[in-house]
């Protein structure tokens, strides 16, 4: 189906007989994806699939079923969901609105770029492309950010089922000429500082845990001013398994001609990334004369990467790179531990 078939589809779709209202119709299209076996309605099977998003239980999800079910038929319709979702959608209503009008000027632009780009001159192909260009770069934009916002409710829904998490207070009596300067860097910390993240995660839990880190940070900073620095071997350590943070590599080798596009999906990755409850610190590096890149994510323990990898954002980067990658990316991972990120960010 061509540019011009999907318009007058999409036209006959939205002057069917059902009298939608404007911006209902993207409940068709939610139908149709949903309804793996084409019989024109959801089992409860489809529509947990499509619908369950991480949170809801089964029972919950259940529950929703058979609310949206108002014709008993153990089976959803697009006029029942419509329904449904009409009485819920507040702001949404305007957005989705927009999309069925943004859809169909898209769609009418592609089929008119498809007739006409031949044709035009030189200069009129160039423009076609800027603008073809930066109608991506700003549905890119908007997709980000939705991605984001729909990251931070879904870690904001699982924290209130978790509960809140109480931040132990630490009482901790410094000595030295150094006092007021420790103070002073403590009392300053703010609330995106990563030694506060990890205080208030749980890994230090106890003050004697701190002190021990207290005392060696003192032992290495009157060895470096006093110039007396020498490599020893240290005591064995036995430390519990959220003292530990995870570093993970990933080597990717982008092919010549998609460098562009993969560093606009890898600025749009890292920013998600790092708003993530439990991300550290992300870098990344390229190799000089080489198409290569390493990106280096630092995070607070081991099931917090588990969690960040079923984003949206993340998978949305993983599928972008199946196109951007000459070879398959290579992922290292190490657990190292958490004292050092604290000393090195101190």
């Amino acid at each position: 189906m061509d540019c011009s078939e999907e318009v007058q589809s999409l036209s006959q779709e939205l002057s069917a007989p059902t009298e939608l209202k404007k911006g209902m119709s993207i409940f068709i299209d939610i139908l149709r994806r949903a309804d793996k076996n084409d019989d024109g309605k959801l089992s409860f099977d489809e529509f947990k699939a499509y619908f369950s998003d991480g949170v809801l239980t089964a029972e919950e999800l259940k529950e929703l079923f058979h609310t949206i079910d108002t014709h008993n038929t153990d089976n959803v319709d697009t006029d029942e969901l419509c329904e449904y979702f009409s009485q819920h959608l507040g702001e949404y209503e305007n957005v989705l609105a927009a999309l069925e009008d943004l859809n169909m000027s898209i769609l009418k632009a592609m089929d008119k770029t498809k007739k006409d780009y031949q044709e035009s001159t030189h200069l009129e192909q160039f423009v076609i492309r800027f603008l073809l260009k930066e109608t991506t770069n700003q549905l890119h934009s908007l997709q980000t950010s939705l991605e984001c916002a729909m990251e931070t409710t879904a870690e904001q829904t699982r924290q209130e089922k978790q509960g809140p998490l109480k931040p132990e207070v630490l009482s901790i009596q410094w000595s030295g000429r150094r006092s007021n300067r420790r103070l002073q860097r403590n009392s300053s910390l703010s609330p995106n500082n990563p030694l506060l993240s990890l205080i208030n995660s749980g890994v230090y839990d106890e003050d004697s845990q701190w002190m021990i880190q207290v005392n060696r940070l003192q032992k290495l900073i009157d060895r470096l001013e006093q110039k007396e620095i020498r490599l020893e071997p240290v005591e064995e350590e036995v430390l519990e398994s959220k003292s530990h943070i995870l570093i993970v590599q990933r080597q990717l080798s982008v092919l010549e001609e998609e460098q562009e596009e993969f560093r606009l999906a890898l600025r749009q990755y890292m920013e998600c990334a790092c708003a993530q409850t439990g991300c550290l610190h992300i870098a990344v590096q390229r190799l000089a004369n080489e198409s290569r890149f390493i990106l280096y994510e630092f995070w607070e323990h081991n099931n917090v990467w588990k969690n960040h990898l079923q984003t949206n954002y993340s998978k949305t980067f993983q599928r972008g790179n199946v196109d951007f990658l000459e070879t398959p990316e290579i992922v290292t991972t190490m657990l190292v531990p958490a004292s050092w990120w604290v000393l090195n960010n101190n």
